[in-house]
C-alpha cells in the first residue's frame, strides 16, 4: 500500500536542518490531503482537510501562494487533533509514504504530532520521493548545483511525463492527485527499483499489465481556495465598510484641516542607489507643501544628517527674513520654518555579531527626540557598521535596549518586524513583537500605516490598526518616500537597476528571471492634501503625527572643534585649568617650545622677532587652540625621528613664525614677508589648519604613530561620496534601458568635460553661448536636440538628468585624518571601509570640522620620497650626506637649469608651458621662482609676458603710488600674491591685520556685500593719509579684477623651495636624481619611457635590469650609468628582489642561471618572476646563455628556464646530499 500525501503551511522554516521537536522553527499545517492506493494503483481512500488555526494566523505571503486565508480556514477547517487522528489511521494501513519533496511535509506533520503529543509511526515508515537526483536526470532541467540538473518541481515533472501542464499547484488536494499520477507513471516506466519498492521482478510486469496506458488523474473535485478566500474577505469588507458613513468621512476631512501633515519616513541619496532625492530636494519638497517638519530616515546610515540639518537651517533663515519683510509690509507671514527630524531606518536582526548566515533582519525606523537621542542613533549606526555589517549594517534588540533613550520608534514598512510577521509568520507572533517594542519605548512607539495601493498593505493594515487599538498604541500615516515627484518613478526604477546590475526590461518579481523593483509609482513625496485624502477614513493617523513632532526638539549639529588631550610636562600644568577649562598650561608650554626653537632658528632674537612671536602666541591663545600646535609639533618631531621626510610647509601655515620655530614649517616667514594673519585672523576666532606633506612612503608610519598615541577608537579617516557624474549617469541609464553601447558613448561625449547635465539644461541660449567654446557649444546643442525627441536616446538623457548627482559608492579621503578626545562614536557616526583598518566618519570632508572634529591632512608627497632617494644614492655613491634644507639659494648651476627650461622631473616646473616661460624669464633669484609658481595658473597666466618683460627692462614698471613699491618691487609692480593686497591695505589705509585678511577673503571669493562696506573705508582712510582718491579708486578696481587670481605666497614659497631642491639635485647629481625620478614612477610605464627620454637628452646611460647589479629601485652604477630597478619589471615583487639582493651581498655575484636558481629563495621568486626577468634582460650578465635560450625546449615541453628552476629546487632539497645531476635527477 502507498500513502501519497501533501500539506500546505503558514510558510517556510528558518532552519531546514532543525529537528521536529523545535516546534518554533517549523511552520503550521493548514491543509493536508492524502490518497491511499494499493500496489497496482487502485485508490482505496482519499481525504483532504483544511485545518482550523488555533492560536495562530495564516500569513498573507503564505495565503498568496496557496489561497487559504485565516478566515477561510476558520470557517471550513477541522481541528488539528481530529485531522491528525484520521491521518494516523491512514498511516497504519500503508507500507510506504510517498510525496513530492516529501521530507518537508514529513517534518511539518512530525512537528504537529509532537505539538499535540499524539503517538504515531510517521517517522518509522519507508519513504518514496518523486523529487530526486533520478527524476532530475530524467527531466534534464539545467540550473542545478555543482553543474548538475535541477531537481524538478511537481509541475515540471508532470509536464515532462505527460506533456501537459499542471496548473493547480499549491493546493494539497490537487498536488496529491498530480503526485499520485507521477508516482505511478514512474513505476510504470521502471524508474523505481525493486529494492526501493521491496518487490520481485514480476511486480513491474504485473503492474504494467494492470496499467497498460499512461496513468490518468482519478478526477477528484476540489474547491478553488483563492476564490473562496476572496469571497469571504469581500463579505467581511462590506460589513466593515457599512460602519463608515459618507458623513463621517466629510467630518474627518474637515477635522484634518486643523492638522499639519509631516513626512516621517524619507530616504535621500545617502541611501546609496536606492533614492533619487537629494537633501536639498527633500527640504525643498517639505517647504513646497508648507510642512512644519520633515524627517530623514536613510537605510542604516546617518551620512546625510549634518547636511540635512544645515540645509534646514539655511531654509529657516530665509523664511525668517521673508516673514519679517511680510510683517514690515503689513502682510500676514505664511511661510513656515521647518523642524529637522533626524532618524535612521535600521536593519534589526537576531544577533548583529552572528555572520554564519545571512540575516538582514527587519527594517525599523528610529527618530531622535533631542541631541542625546541623536548621539544614540549615531552609536547604533556606528556599531551596525563596525561590528554588525554582514551584507547590510545591522543591529539587534540588545543594542536597542542599551541605546533606546530619547528615541521614538516607528514600526516600519512591510519589512518592519510587526508587519512582516503579520504577513509571513502570523498575527500572534506579530503581537508578541509589538508588545516587546511597547515595553521598551512605551508612548514613544507608533504603528506606521502605509497606503501605497499595495495588496500586501491592504492585507496587513487592518491587523496593525486592530493591534494598535488593542494595546493603546497610536498610529501614524507615513509614505515610504524614495523620489520627490511621481514623474521621477521611472528614474528611480533605473537607479535600482543600476544598483543590482539589471536591465529595466527584466520583469519585477522574486526568483530567477526577475528583479527587484517597486510595485507601483506611489513612493514619492506626497503633498499634505494627498496624504489627508488617503487617510480620510483614519483621521487619527494624521493627527497623531503632531504628537511625534511635538516630542522632537530642534538642535544644531555644528559645534566648536574639540581637541584630544595633550600631555604636557608637570611644570607647565596649571590647576586653575581643571576648574574653568582654560588652557593656561598648554599656552605656557607652547610659549616655552616656541622660544626654545626661536633661539635655534634665529641667531639674534631681535625685538621685531620677539614682537611677531608674542603677537602670534597671543592670537593662538585667543583662539583657544594652543593644543593644536602641540599635537602637530609632536607628530612632526616624531616623523623626523623615524626618518620620514617632512615638507617645508604648505598653504597659509607657512606664514606663522611660531610654526617655523616649532619646526612644523621650514620656511622663514620673516624673510619672505609671509603673513600670520593670512593663516589666523586675529579679529576672528577660527580653527588653525595646518596641512603637512610627508614622503609618500613614510606617511603611513606617521599615521601609525598617531593611532598608537591616541588610540584606534579615537582616530578615523574621512569618508568620500562617489556620485554619478553627467557622463556616467548617461552610460548607466543607457545600459539599463538597453541602448547600444556605441550610442551611449556618442551621447556621453557630447557633454563637455566637468559639465553637469542639469546646469546645461538650465541655461538660456544666451548663457550657453557665453559659457561654452564653439566646439563644445555645437556638441551641447546636439545634446539638447536629442533630448527633445521621443526615442530611447532622448529618454536616456532625460532620465540621466534625474539620476545625476546620486551617490554611487563611498571611499576614503586621500589624506584627511580625524583625532577626537575620546571614542569617536561619542561625536559622530562612523562606518568601515574595505581599504582601511581604521574607522571612517560617516560625515564627509565638507562638514567634519563644522561637526566639531579635529581634522589633520596627512599628505603623501612623492617628491619628498624622490629627494630622499637621491640623497641615499649620493651617500652610497660618494659618501656625501646632503642636507636639502641647506642648499644655497644662489647656486648658479641650479638657476642655469631653470633658465634653459631643462626642468623635466623638477617639482611643479616641468610642463612644456612652464619650461617656455622659464626660458623667457631666465630666473636669477628665488623670488622669481616663487612668482612663477603663483602665476602659472589659469587666470594670472596672462600676466606672465608682462612680468617677464618688466624683469628684463622691456616694459616700464609703474607704481600707482610710490608707497606701493615696497611690497610690489619683488614682482616688478604686478600684484601676484594675496599677501601683497593685505600688506598694502595696511600700509595705505591703516587696515588692521584682521581687516586686511577679511579684504583678501572678500576679494578672492567676490563677496560683494563685504567689499561694498570695505571700499569706502579704504578710500576714506587712505585719502586721509594724503593718497590721491582717483588713484585709490584705480587701485581698488585693479585689486577687484586680480585678487580672485592672486595666490597664497606662503604656499608658493614652500613649493618653490621643494622645486629648487629638486632642480639643485638634478643640476649637481643628474644620474642619481634621474634614478630616483625613475624609481618613483616605475609603476607607470609611460612615465618611465618619458623620463628615459630625458636621460637620453642628458646623455645619461640607462641600463636594463641585471640580477648582479640591480636593486629594487633604480640605482647608479660604478660607470655612472642609471641601472634599471628590478621592481620596475612586472611580476617581480619585493620578496623576489629581496632574496636576490641579500644572496648577492652574502655570496657575491651569480655566475650562471643555475647558480642563481640554487641560491635564491624560490618561494619568493616564482616562475613568472624568472620569466619576466629573462625577458627584461635581467640574466644577460650570464654571457654564455642568450636571452632566447631561456625559453627553448628540447621537445620535452620543458623550457631551459624551467629546468634551471627545477635544478635549483632539487639542489635546495638535497644540498647536503651528493652532487645533483644537471639533466638527470633535476629534470
Amino acid at each position: 500500500m502507498y500513502l501519497i500525501f501533501d500539506t500546505e503551511t503558514t510558510g517556510l522554516p528558518k532552519r531546514w536542518d532543525a529537528p521536529i521537536t523545535d516546534t518554533d522553527n517549523w511552520p503550521r499545517c493548514i491543509q493536508i490531503a492524502w490518497q491511499l492506493h494499493d500496489a497496482f494503483g487502485n485508490c482505496i481512500e482519499h481525504q483532504d482537510y483544511l485545518v482550523k488555526p488555533d492560536g495562530f494566523n495564516i500569513p498573507f505571503d503564505a495565503e498568496k501562494i496557496h489561497g487559504i486565508s485565516t478566515e477561510l480556514a476558520q470557517a471550513q477547517g477541522e481541528s488539528l487533533e481530529e485531522v491528525l487522528i484520521k491521518f494516523n489511521e491512514a498511516l497504519s494501513k500503508t507500507k510506504f509514504i510517498v510525496g513530492q519533496n516529501v521530507k518537508f511535509d514529513l517534518n511539518i506533520i512530525g512537528a504537529e504530532f509532537h505539538r499535540t503529543n499524539i503517538e504515531n509511526i510517521l517517522q518509522e515508515l519507508p519513504v518514496l520521493d518523486t523529487c530526486t537526483e533520478k527524476t532530475a536526470t530524467l527531466c534534464q532541467i539545467p540550473g542545478g548545483r555543482y553543474g548538475k540538473f535541477k531537481l524538478p518541481t511537481l509541475a515540471e515533472l508532470h509536464e515532462f511525463l505527460f506533456n501537459e501542464r499542471f496548473v493547480e499547484a499549491h493546493n494539497a488536494t490537487a498536488d496529491v492527485e498530480a503526485t499520485t499520477r507521477c508516482f505511478f507513471e514512474l513505476i510504470r516506466l521502471n524508474e523505481f527499483t525493486k529494492e526501493q519498492l521491496e518487490v520481485t521482478s514480476d511486480y513491474f510486469r504485473e503492474f504494467n499489465a494492470a496499467n497498460p496506458k499512461e496513468i490518468q488523474l482519478i478526477g477528484l473535485k476540489h474547491i478553488n481556495l483563492k476564490n473562496e478566500s476572496a469571497n469571504i474577505r469581500e463579505q467581511l469588507k462590506k460589513a466593515e465598510a457599512s460602519k463608515i458613513s459618507i458623513q463621517d468621512i466629510k467630518e474627518n476631512i474637515a477635522e484634518l484641516e486643523d492638522f499639519d501633515f509631516v513626512h516621517l519616513h524619507n530616504h535621500s541619496q545617502f541611501s546609496i542607489l536606492q533614492s533619487t532625492i537629494s537633501i536639498k530636494n527633500l527640504v525643498a519638497s517639505a517647504a513646497k507643501y508648507n510642512m512644519p517638519a520633515v524627517a530623514l530616515t536613510d537605510h542604516g546610515n546617518m551620512m546625510g544628517a549634518f547636511h540635512f540639518v544645515k540645509e534646514v537651517s539655511f531654509h529657516n533663515k530665509a523664511v525668517k527674513a521673508k516673514n519679517e519683510a511680510a510683517i514690515a509690509n503689513g502682510e500676514l507671514p505664511i511661510a513656515k520654518e521647518i523642524k529637522p527630524i533626524i532618524g535612521c531606518e535600521f536593519f534589526v536582526c537576531d544577533n548583529h555579531l552572528d555572520k554564519s548566515r545571512k540575516d538582514n533582519g527587519y527594517q525599523i525606523v528610529l527618530l531622535a527626540k533631542n541631541k542625546k537621542g541623536y548621539h544614540n542613533l549615531a552609536k547604533l549606526s556606528s556599531i551596525a557598521y563596525t561590528n554588525g555589517f554582514y551584507y547590510v549594517p545591522r543591529i539587534d534588540r540588545k543594542l536597542i535596549e542599551k541605546y533606546k533613550d530619547d528615541l521614538i520608534v516607528l514600526t516600519g514598512n512591510l519589512y518592519g518586524e510587526v508587519p512582516s510577521k503579520v504577513l509571513n509568520i502570523g498575527e500572534n507572533q506579530a503581537e508578541e513583537s509589538l508588545l516587546w517594542w511597547k515595553e521598551q519605548f512605551q508612548d514613544d512607539l507608533y504603528v506606521e500605516i502605509m497606503r501605497h495601493n499595495q495588496e500586501d498593505e491592504r492585507r496587513v493594515n487592518p491587523t496593525l490598526i486592530n493591534l494598535a487599538n488593542k494595546h493603546h498604541i497610536k498610529i501614524v500615516a507615513t509614505n515610504n518616500t524614495y523620489y520627490a515627484e511621481q514623474k521621477d518613478a521611472n528614474a528611480h526604477d533605473i537607479l535600482l537597476c543600476v544598483k543590482d546590475g539589471e536591465k529595466q526590461a527584466t520583469p519585477i518579481g522574486r526568483g530567477r528571471g526577475y528583479r527587484y523593483g517597486m510595485p507601483n509609482k506611489e513612493y514619492y513625496f506626497k503633498s499634505s492634501n494627498d496624504m489627508k485624502n488617503l487617510f480620510k477614513d483614519l483621521p487619527q493617523a494624521i493627527s497623531n503625527i503632531q504628537d511625534v513632532v511635538d516630542k522632537i526638539e530642534s538642535y544644531e549639529l555644528a559645534r566648536e572643534v574639540l581637541l584630544p588631550a595633550f600631555s604636557i610636562p608637570d611644570e607647565f600644568k596649571n590647576e586653575e585649568d581643571l576648574v574653568d577649562g582654560a588652557k593656561r598650561g598648554e599656552n605656557a608650554y607652547l610659549r616655552y617650545l616656541t622660544y626654545k626653537g626661536a633661539e635655534k632658528r634665529y641667531s639674534d632674537l631681535t625685538p621685531d622677532i620677539k614682537e611677531r612671536i608674542d603677537f602670534e602666541l597671543e592670537v593662538i591663545e585667543k583662539t583657544g587652540y594652543p593644543g593644536y600646535f602641540l599635537i602637530v609639533e609632536d607628530f612632526i618631531r616624531e616623523a623626523r625621528k623615524m626618518d620620514v621626510s617632512v615638507g617645508p610647509g604648505r598653504g597659509s601655515a607657512a606664514g606663522s613664525v611660531v610654526a617655523y620655530c616649532l619646526w612644523i614649517t621650514n620656511i622663514d616667514p620673516l624673510k619672505y614677508d609671509l603673513l600670520f594673519e593670512r593663516f589666523l585672523n586675529p579679529d576672528r576666532i577660527s580653527m588653525p589648519d595646518i596641512d603637512i606633506d610627508f614622503d609618500d612612503e613614510g606617511r603611513g608610519r606617521v599615521m601609525d604613530y598617531v593611532i598608537k598615541k591616541y588610540g584606534s577608537n579615537q582616530v578615523a579617516q574621512i569618508i568620500t561620496y562617489g556620485t554619478m557624474a553627467a557622463k556616467s549617469s548617461i552610460r548607466d541609464t543607457a545600459r539599463v534601458l538597453d541602448l547600444p553601447l556605441f550610442d551611449a558613448d556618442r551621447i556621453a561625449k557630447l557633454i563637455p568635460n566637468m559639465s553637469k547635465l542639469n546646469k546645461i539644461f538650465g541655461l538660456s541660449e544666451k548663457e550657453l553661448n557665453s559659457t561654452f567654446r564653439a566646439e563644445d557649444l555645437e556638441k551641447v546643442n546636439q545634446l539638447l536636440n536629442i533630448s527633445e525627441g521621443e526615442d530611447l536616446e532622448s529618454e536616456t538623457i532625460n532620465l540621466a538628468r534625474i539620476l545625476e548627482g546620486s551617490l554611487r559608492n563611498t571611499g576614503i579621503h586621500a589624506c584627511g585624518v580625524i583625532i577626537t578626545p575620546s571614542d569617536i562614536t561619542n561625536f559622530v557616526p562612523v562606518a568601515t571601509a574595505k581599504d582601511s583598518d581604521l574607522y571612517v566618519t560617516q560625515f564627509d570632508n565638507s562638514v567634519v570640522e563644522e561637526a566639531g572634529l579635529l581634522k589633520m591632512d596627512f599628505l603623501g608627497l612623492k617628491t619628498l620620497t624622490l629627494i630622499k632617494d637621491t640623497v641615499k644614492i649620493v651617500k652610497a655613491k660618494h659618501g656625501i650626506l646632503l642636507d636639502p634644507d641647506n642648499f644655497p639659494l644662489d647656486d648658479e648651476k641650479t638657476y642655469e637649469l631653470f633658465q634653459k627650461g631643462e626642468t623635466v622631473g623638477v617639482f611643479q616646473y616641468e610642463s612644456p608651458g612652464m619650461q617656455k616661460h622659464l626660458k623667457d624669464l631666465k630666473p636669477t633669484v628665488f623670488d622669481d621662482l616663487i612668482a612663477m609658481n603663483a602665476l602659472y595658473r589659469p587666470g594670472p597666466m596672462e600676466y606672465i609676458p608682462s612680468f617677464v618683460k618688466r624683469k628684463h627692462g622691456e616694459e616700464t614698471i609703474d607704481y600707482d603710488l610710490p608707497a606701493m613699491e615696497e611690497y610690489l618691487k619683488e614682482t616688478y609692480g604686478i600684484t601676484v600674491y594675496q599677501e601683497q593686497v593685505m600688506l598694502l591695505s595696511q600700509k595705505l589705509a591703516d587696515f588692521t591685520k584682521g581687516e586686511a585678511d577679511v579684504l583678501r577673503k572678500a576679494m578672492g571669493k567676490k563677496q560683494i556685500t563685504v567689499l561694498d562696506k570695505m571700499k569706502p573705508k579704504f578710500i576714506e582712510q587712505a585719502s586721509a593719509k594724503g593718497h590721491d582718491k582717483d588713484k585709490l579708486e584705480k587701485i581698488w578696481k585693479d585689486w577687484e579684477a586680480f585678487a580672485s587670481y592672486a595666490f597664497n605666497k606662503s604656499h608658493s614659497t614652500c613649493y618653490a623651495w621643494i622645486a629648487y631642491q629638486t632642480a639643485y639635485l638634478k643640476a649637481h647629481y643628474p644620474a642619481e636624481y634621474m634614478a630616483a625620478v625613475l624609481s618613483n614612477n616605475m609603476n607607470d610605464i609611460k612615465q618611465v619611457s618619458f623620463f628615459m627620454e630625458e636621460c637620453k637628452r642628458m646623455k645619461l646611460n640607462v641600463l636594463g635590469p641585471d640580477v648582479n647589479e640591480s636593486y629594487y629601485k633604480f640605482s647608479v652604477n660604478k660607470d655612472y650609468a642609471v641601472r634599471f630597478g628590478m621592481g620596475a619589471v612586472k611580476g617581480v615583487g619585493h620578496g623576489a628582489v629581496k632574496t636576490i639582493v641579500e644572496n648577492r651581498k652574502k655570496q657575491g655575484h651569480y655566475k650562471s642561471i643555475f647558480d642563481f636558481a640554487k641560491r635564491i629563495d624560490l618561494r619568493a621568486a616564482n616562475k613568472k618572476a624568472f620569466e619576466n626577468l629573462a625577458l627584461a634582460g635581467g640574466f644577460d650578465c650570464f654571457t654564455e646563455t642568450h636571452r632566447a635560450q631561456y625559453f627553448h625546449n628540447d621537445g620535452d615541453g620543458i623550457t631551459f628556464l624551467e629546468k634551471a628552476i627545477r635544478y635549483g629546487s632539487k639542489h635546495q632539497e638535497n644540498e647536503n646530499s651528493a652532487q645533483v645531476s644537471l639533466f638527470g635527477d633535476a629534470s
